[in-house]
């Protein structure tokens, strides 16, 4: 049966595993990085003040470029309520948002609250997580460790609110610490090894205990690295359930390994094995 033009529509721009609809998330990928080239260009006042007229002749098409990617979206997608409250149809909708305002509120006392919110299309770069294929691994490994990670948190939020209560208590206000969420503001900062420095002890045993909570930074930043590292390699070497073996028929990739048959276009995912199982069964046969 011959496909309508909506429902080609709808391969091309939703299945990103269709050559056609490989080329066309490379196409918007390449539009995706030029917006994101001309706003940071455009954010220089140097190249503004010498070639504006161009970035904002470049930005407009892109724009209207999204604009037209995202009606069509809502054209060919089964459900365009669904497509348009789920998250990257926000995040399409955020990208030309701007654009938009600008055609609502194009007075002058405006321009400068539509250049901030112009801003909002750094949000297509979310858009660019389809092409990290190993994301996967990461999602599996941040869902394995949330738990640990959660602990540790917990028990860093526990040591936080400890040195930062006893900051209070041995520096007082007059070092600076006017508070206890001061003084936790205080140990993060220590505990974190960032130092700003705006506040400091000044008392001996102020010191003794800042101290303290330098090396217990040094001690324990490396823990989540360390447990999230241990559930990466888990997931990596398990490949997450999943066997990374193309269709021999549609190219389909990731099935899980007890498939036989691809679950997109049912072909055997083993056509070659197959037909040499059958043809050493009618050989059995024949004997």
């Amino acid at each position: 049966m011959k496909q309508s033009w909506r429902e080609r529509l709808y391969i091309i721009i939703f299945h990103t595993d269709t050559p056609a609809g490989q080329r066309f998330d490379k196409a918007l990928l390449l539009a995706i990085i030029a917006s994101l080239a001309v706003v940071m260009l455009d954010s220089m006042a140097a190249i503004h003040s010498q070639y504006g007229t161009l970035l904002t002749g470049i930005e407009w098409c892109l724009t209207a470029l999204f604009a037209i990617e995202y009606l069509v979206r809502l054209y060919c997608s089964p459900k365009p309520l669904s497509y348009a409250f789920s998250f990257y149809g926000l995040i399409d909708l955020l990208a030309i948002l701007p654009g938009l305002l600008v055609l609502v509120y194009p007075d002058g006392q405006y321009l400068l609250i539509i250049r901030v919110i112009r801003m909002l299309r750094v949000f297509r770069v979310l858009k660019l997580s389809p092409y990290l294929k190993q994301a996967n691994f990461l999602l599996t490994a941040l869902r394995n460790s949330r738990q640990k990670i959660i602990v540790f948190f917990v028990s860093i939020a526990t040591l936080v609110t400890v040195f930062g209560t006893l900051m209070y208590v041995v520096e007082g206000p007059q070092h600076g610490f006017t508070s206890i969420p001061t003084g936790m503001y205080w140990a993060i900062v220590t505990l974190t090894t960032v130092g700003f420095g705006d506040i400091v002890p000044r008392t001996p045993l102020g010191q003794m205990i800042a101290s303290l909570v330098m090396i217990t930074g040094y001690s324990i930043i490396a823990v989540p690295t360390g447990i999230f590292t241990a559930e990466l390699a888990n997931a990596m070497r398990s490949g997450d359930g999943l066997l990374t073996h193309n269709c021999p028929t549609c190219s389909k990739n990731l099935h899980e390994h007890a498939a036989a048959f691809c679950n997109r276009c049912g072909n055997p995912l083993f056509a070659r094995q197959d037909s040499q199982a059958n043809q050493n069964a009618q050989n059995d046969q024949n004997d």
